[in-house]
């Protein structure tokens, strides 16, 4: 046995909202006396990759994605696979799980986040785990909500950091009871429950600094589609 403490939970540069590449998102994982993290970048896998390829990282790299679904984010650790963007909650749990992946609903019931838990209970029950500490919660009764319908259910209950920038990669602490130093003894411990879980929480802010920022770019996102294009 091992005990191995992990950010289940984090982003790089290769989000659209990432601030930090990926080597220095190992670079303070090691500082913060972390052994693992998970890479889980929005609809991509290129940020787990870079970490992968690194020769001596220095720390065990979970490579994992932040599916946009449906009905909001899914964690699916433990792939270097982009699924598809758009479909059934409840079917991506499926495909991820038939190909070994761990699941987890981040954030299920924060309004504003892409909550998966407001449009669909049964994916909270069918996922591996559930987040639910997440550092970007200046409230916490989104946490706390998690938390009872996870401990109702007897569900795994994770932490993460959901870092968008360096300075607050392993504000998610998960302490997990794992047979040996490899992802996939650390994703079986986390099915298994034995994983205990607590979570520091993001300045309010930098929060809503990161907020206005992901509004701002959605806006501008959305107004470039709708700009007339020019008659040849």
């Amino acid at each position: 046995m091992v005990l191995i403490t992990c950010d289940l939970h984090i982003h790089t540069s290769a989000s659209a909202d990432g601030k930090c590449p990926v080597k220095d998102v190992i670079t303070k994982a090691k500082e913060r006396g972390l052994d693992a993290i998970a890479i889980t970048d929005h609809d991509t896998t290129e940020g787990a990759k870079q970490a992968l390829a690194l020769k001596k990282p220095g720390i065990l790299i979970i490579p994992g994605i932040e599916v946009s679904t449906k009905q909001g984010h899914l964690l699916v650790l433990g792939t270097t696979k982009v699924f598809e963007l758009g479909k059934d909650v409840l079917e991506t749990i499926r495909e991820a799980k038939h190909e070994g992946c761990l699941t987890i609903v981040p954030h299920p019931y924060h309004r504003w986040r892409h909550a998966v838990g407001l449009h669909s209970p049964d994916a909270l029950r069918d996922a591996d785990a559930i987040e639910v500490f997440n550092s970007r919660y200046y409230i916490g009764t989104a946490n706390s909500r998690a938390a009872k319908f996870a401990k109702k259910y007897h569900i795994p209950m994770t932490a993460g950091s959901d870092a968008h920038t360096c300075q607050f990669v392993g504000y998610g602490i998960n302490i997990i009871d794992a047979e040996e130093r490899t992802v996939a003894s650390v994703l079986d411990a986390i099915r298994k429950g034995k994983i205990e879980s607590k979570c520091k929480k993001t300045p309010i802010r930098t929060y809503t600094s990161q907020s206005f920022n992901n509004v701002v770019r959605k806006v501008r996102r959305q107004t470039s589609r709708l700009k007339p294009r020019r008659m040849r």
